[in-house]
């Protein structure tokens, strides 16, 4: 609102120059800066209202004028005021308040009248009547923008991919949508009406078994005042369509709730994360399948090398002593050359049996993984010179073949690592039972491992661990070591679930094809 000293614009409408004089004068008697004018033609008012803007509008009904007489009267004001889109106090100034001419104003909308003998109370009226105005203004503003407001929300609410809704929780009546946007009808095939009127159908659409989830949703947003985050699945028109509901819950005064959020189809993010699903299933599939056929393999190899090549090597062996103890003494250099070839020989079927027991150790099958864990560090010290030390703390531990194949050959591929990277002159396994799962943790003394190691694109031994951990439905965390050095621990459950049992031999391969 202004401020009451700032001058008041008044336009006097049709009032002789004597009697705007009076006006005027007890206006400014009350102590009120005026800027006045006055008009008595209809062009006079329009290029007044047009040229200046105005407080408000003064008009004075005479007694009727002579024939022929040019006046503007109070309706021809009026129209002229409306026909120009001013709200401005219009107030009439009569001879006497039952004039028919009064109340034809006042009905054609005239804000007030004053009877010419009570100018006294004049200013008071005008100042309240130019506040109705400006309060008309502000609500008039105020509409404009929430239909501005609310035509950019529909507008948006349109455009959005899925349906905008309000829900309410009342303790009386239940759940009930306060509103739906017109999207409800593209994603759940009900029209925003339907769902206003009978809330419970958007229930019935939900597939049964997402139901009870949607409940519980809802509960625990209600109950803890969190963001409601449901996916599952609808049935529109015998069609199945995942969808999601998101949505910032408000408590009520009344004690109730009221969601506002977003309902979104997600089917094909759904179906892209089935058929990465599936991708991944098959691509574990197809990575037992190849470890199962390098095991065999291994198996294979191994036992040629150990029944024929080392049968062999020992054939020989024996020939070769037997043919060094028939040679002559002299010259002396032939016994000499018969002693090395023995030596290389015996080098030989050593060789043969570490390569044997790496490919497909016996011992494995036959004493358990924790000989075989001993045996393999020690193989591993005489190859590298850097110390191994195995402490196994439940060496009755019953493993199924393909757990003790399994960690065996991470043990192995660990200890590669260690050699190749590591630069460590120590190396500490340690195997032990814990809480119905068989942990094995190794330690090296070396230089470490840094996280670009770990993310290197080419670190094809660690993704393999990972991937054998993965089917044993086991855990895996690699990482630098106190003081120094790496820390690998792996933890694979003793008993496995039904589940995760591999597969036949020619399951994978049906699976895959």
């Amino acid at each position: 609102m202004k401020n009451q000293d700032a001058a008041l614009r008044l336009l006097l409408v049709d009032a002789a120059e004597n009697d705007a004089a009076r006006v005027l004068a007890c206006l400014t008697a009350a102590g009120t800066r005026l800027q006045a004018q006055r008009v008595a033609t209809a062009a006079a008012l329009r290029d007044a209202l047009r040229n200046a803007t105005w407080d408000a509008l003064l008009c004075r009904l005479p007694h009727p004028a002579p024939r022929g007489a040019k006046k503007l009267g109070a309706p021809g004001a009026l129209r002229l005021l409306q026909d120009a889109a001013l709200d401005l106090p219009f107030i009439l100034l009569a001879d006497s308040l039952d004039d028919k001419a009064v109340t034809h104003a006042l009905q054609a909308g005239a804000h007030e009248v004053f009877a010419w003998g009570e100018l006294e109370r004049l200013l008071p009226a005008i100042r309240r009547e130019i506040r109705a105005a400006r309060h008309r203004a502000d609500h008039r503003a105020a509409l404009e923008m929430l239909r501005a407001s609310e035509t950019r929300f529909r507008v948006l609410a349109a455009n959005l991919p899925g349906m905008v809704f309000q829900l309410e929780y009342d303790p009386a009546s239940g759940l009930h949508f306060s509103y739906v946007s017109d999207g409800c009808d593209k994603l759940i095939g009900l029209k925003p009406n339907e769902l206003l009127s009978a809330p419970q159908r958007f229930v019935e659409v939900v597939d049964t078994a997402d139901r009870a989830a949607l409940d519980k949703a809802l509960e625990d947003s209600a109950a803890t005042c969190s963001m409601l985050n449901w996916e599952g699945r609808i049935r529109k028109r015998g069609q199945v369509k995942w969808i999601n509901l998101r949505s910032t819950p408000q408590r009520l005064d009344n004690g109730g709730m009221q969601w506002q959020g977003i309902a979104t189809d997600i089917s094909r993010s759904k179906e892209a994360e089935a058929k990465l699903r599936r991708s991944r299933e098959q691509l574990s599939e197809l990575s037992y399948h190849l470890e199962a056929a390098k095991e065999e393999e291994r198996e294979r190899i191994a036992r040629d090398i150990h029944d024929e090549l080392g049968s062999t090597l020992v054939a020989i062996k024996i020939k070769t002593a037997l043919l060094s103890a028939k040679l002559p003494e002299q010259p002396p250099g032939l016994r000499d050359m018969a002693g090395d070839i023995e030596g290389m020989l015996d080098q030989a079927m050593s060789t043969v049996g570490r390569v044997a027991r790496e490919l497909r150790p016996g011992i494995l099958k036959e004493f358990g993984l924790s000989a075989a864990l001993e045996c393999q560090a020690e193989d591993f010290s005489q190859r590298t010179g850097i110390a191994c030390r195995v402490q196994c703390d439940d060496e009755g531990a019953q493993l199924d073949e393909q757990t003790s194949v399994a960690l065996f050959r991470i043990f192995q591929e660990a200890l590669t690592n260690v050699a190749k990277h590591a630069h460590a002159s120590l190396v500490v396994v340690r195997l032990r039972r814990e809480k119905g799962c068989i942990v094995l943790e190794i330690r090296d003394n070396g230089r470490g491992i840094s996280e670009a190691d770990l993310n290197k694109p080419r670190s094809f031994g660690l993704r393999g661990i990972r991937e054998r951990i993965n089917s044993l439905n086991g855990e895996f965390a690699i990482g630098p070591a106190e003081p120094g050095g790496s820390h690998i621990m792996l933890s694979v459950p003793t008993a496995r679930r039904a589940e995760s049992t591999p597969p036949p031999e020619e399951s994978p391969q049906r699976n895959l094809f």
